[in-house]
């Protein structure tokens, strides 16, 4: 079942960096009582997602946070390591909240995965983005397809 408009978040554990290393966070540790906009990517370092979508959030944080946004958070079916990694890369650390999902069970449980085994990519996450109103979900673009459109963060940043 995908999740939709309406729905709460299952619950779910990320890894997320810590300083001291690989800290688990749960879905209430990060949409409990907050205004979160998450977005999904397939892949760090991926061209899409690394050229294009990622970027876009970066740049637009501030008009987000502006708008009453607590946290903007990224979730790709990665090791927290690759996350580590591609946070500091882009600059993105500490401004986006990368959420690994690395055995794509949160992807999973809102029913938004899909298989790339055949092309050596294993299960990864559909592109979307999503606002979430204390664990509860207030808007998603689920995108078709390698655009981004639907999930990028200027149509984000013109639902809030």
């Amino acid at each position: 079942m995908t999740i939709k408009v309406g729905d709460k978040l299952p619950d779910a554990t990320f890894n997320t960096m810590s300083p001291d290393g690989p800290k688990p966070m749960t879905t209430a540790d990060v949409f409990g009582g907050k205004r979160v906009v998450l977005f999904a990517v397939p892949g760090a370092f991926t061209p899409t997602c690394h050229n294009t979508h990622l970027p876009g959030f970066l740049e637009m944080a501030g008009d987000m946070k502006s708008k009453g946004i607590d946290t903007i958070a990224c979730t790709a079916v990665n090791d927290v390591f690759v996350l580590n990694a591609w946070a500091k890369q882009t600059g993105a650390d500490g401004k986006i909240l990368f959420l690994a999902d690395g055995s794509a069970d949160f992807a999973k449980k809102i029913g938004l995965e899909f298989d790339l085994t055949g092309r050596g990519l294993g299960v990864r996450s559909r592109r979307y983005s999503m606002v979430v109103e204390n664990g509860v979900v207030k808007s998603l673009n689920l995108e078709e397809g390698a655009a981004v459109d639907k999930s990028s963060a200027a149509t984000v940043c013109g639902m809030l």
